[in-house]
């Protein structure tokens, strides 16, 4: 998998494009004395080829054990799904709704520490030691869950497995967007979520092989293996990741320091002017959650996120959901895996494209178009053909809209990266509440189809269009002020605002 996210990181070097260094940056000896002092007396071409191997030297050392780490965070989440098939019910005594209950618990923890996470994380400025740290701890109670033996003892463990997981998707994220430029950040959030259908795919492979091969070994469970073996798997990927992953660009100790003046000059420039992540001493805690209360683009993308997030509660399901269509359980299993790989490959094409046309809108509104034609054909038709036809077209369609309004959020509240810390925290947990709630929608007894939970999900798909819609409005409205700020500014010999050459992304 490292050599397949390699030659994918390489593709993307030879299509990006270096940040403008224009003549009106120059001096009349052709330096640039806004520069860092190591970068002033580069040539354009320099800077240029300068600033390439860095985003190069970049993508290999942060984006793999991202990935990886991400993929064993939706393992251990949604192993619930799939030790469901291996007899969890059962053998613990689970009765009425307390499965769902065990589902949804984990999205309570997950609420509650996603922005308190993620603000302490912007504050010390360290996911190298930090994000390692959460997932061994969540590693550990991954592999207790496999040691339950009633519905209390389940209950607890994924509580606590939700609370600390919380920090790892907001803070990958807001790693990313300390290290990346706004035109550079879709493509790598989208190779970067491709870990979550990625552990989709390999979840049905994974659980497969244990099913057949581990049943009944040593006295367990098929179903207590599988939290045993990705628990103890997640702990040592993260005692190796301690070595791997970066600090931020001003405290990580891999770069030299004319790369650590380009890391945060080349931010610097992204934002008009405005310095990105310098020190923890900066940072305020909750400075950013204040301002982006305040921010009411915000809360439209508050929408955008939730309506996008609201299918994802189907990823613990979606062996039930295949499960319906009659066949055994290792056919099930195999059965999942293909739409997780063509959302992985649809996720990835959509967020190049976003990112080499500059273009969020319609890259969000599509996919969750796609998305809401699926719900409706699995919800209306009867044939395993068609139904298998729309889960194929579902998952590409919410897991691409629902990084593209990701991604959104990041390229709208940029600035001051406390606020852009916040905002990925509290979208993110705002719409997990509807995982809440979600993990009741899909009862074995409303097989085969699911009307409700796909009528819902549709209703939800629309509610972020039209979200959308009204985002698209208002940051062009936003650009055309700025735009005309800068006109009256020049026309009138004055100095330009502090924003100038700034524009939201639509």
């Amino acid at each position: 998998m490292a050599d397949v996210e390699a030659k994918a990181i390489d593709a993307l070097q030879s299509k990006d494009v270096a940040l403008e260094t224009g003549s009106e940056n120059k001096s009349s000896n052709g330096q640039h004395p806004e520069r860092p002092p190591l970068l002033r007396d580069l040539t354009d071409k320099e800077y240029e080829e300068m600033e390439k191997r860095l985003v190069r030297k970049i993508d290999r050392r942060l984006l793999p054990p991202l990935i990886i780490i991400y993929i064993m965070n939706y393992l251990d989440r949604n192993a619930i799904g799939s030790a469901r098939l291996g007899g969890l019910e059962a053998d613990i005594g689970l009765k009425g709704t307390e499965y769902q209950t065990c589902v949804s618990i984990l999205f309570v923890g997950y609420i509650l520490m996603q922005v308190p996470s993620n603000l302490f994380l912007n504050k010390i400025g360290r996911p190298r030691i930090y994000l390692p740290a959460c997932m061994a701890v969540w590693g550990v109670l991954c592999a207790c869950s496999g040691a339950t033996h009633s519905f209390g003892g389940l209950l607890a463990t994924r509580f606590l497995l939700g609370f600390v997981e919380a920090a790892y998707y907001p803070g990958a994220v807001a790693t990313l967007s300390v290290w990346y430029a706004r035109k550079e950040l879709g493509v790598r959030t989208g190779i970067f979520y491709c870990g979550s259908m990625l552990s989709g795919a390999f979840s049905g492979l994974i659980t497969a092989g244990i099913n057949s091969g581990l049943d009944g070994a040593r006295g367990l469970l098929a179903w207590r293996w599988i939290f045993i073996i990705e628990g103890s798997a997640t702990v040592f990927i993260a005692l190796l990741a301690i070595f791997v992953l970066p600090d931020f660009p001003a405290n990580t100790g891999w770069l030299t320091d004319q790369e650590r003046q380009l890391a945060l000059y080349r931010l610097k420039l992204d934002a008009a002017g405005e310095q990105d992540w310098v020190s923890s001493e900066t940072q305020p805690m909750l400075e950013g959650l204040k301002l982006l209360i305040r921010d009411s683009k915000n809360w439209v993308l508050v929408i955008i996120v939730y309506g996008a997030a609201s299918s994802i509660s189907i990823n613990a399901f979606f062996p039930t959901v295949v499960k319906s269509f009659g066949k055994s359980n290792t056919e099930t299993l195999l059965l999942t895996a293909p739409p997780y790989l063509l959302a992985c490959i649809v996720c990835g094409l959509a967020s190049y494209n976003a990112d080499r046309t500059q273009e969020r809108y319609l890259h969000l509104v599509i996919p969750l178009a796609v998305a809401l034609i699926g719900f409706i054909i699995s919800s209306a038709a009867t044939g395993i053909g068609p139904r298998y036809f729309g889960a194929m077209i579902m998952l590409p369609g919410i897991y691409t809209g629902f990084n593209m309004a990701i991604v959104w959020t990041s390229n709208t509240i940029y600035r001051p990266p406390s606020k852009r810390a916040a905002a990925v925290a509290f979208n993110n947990a705002v719409s997990t509440i509807c995982s809440i709630y979600g993990s009741y929608l899909y009862p074995s007894n409303a097989g085969p189809r699911f009307v409700l939970a796909f009528s819902i999900n549709a209703a939800m798909a629309l509610m972020a269009i039209v979200g959308a819609t009204v985002l698209r409005f208002m940051l062009k409205k936003e650009n055309e002020k700025m735009e005309k700020a800068e006109r009256d500014a020049l026309a009138a010999g004055e100095e330009p605002p502090a924003n100038s050459g700034f524009r939201y992304l639509t």
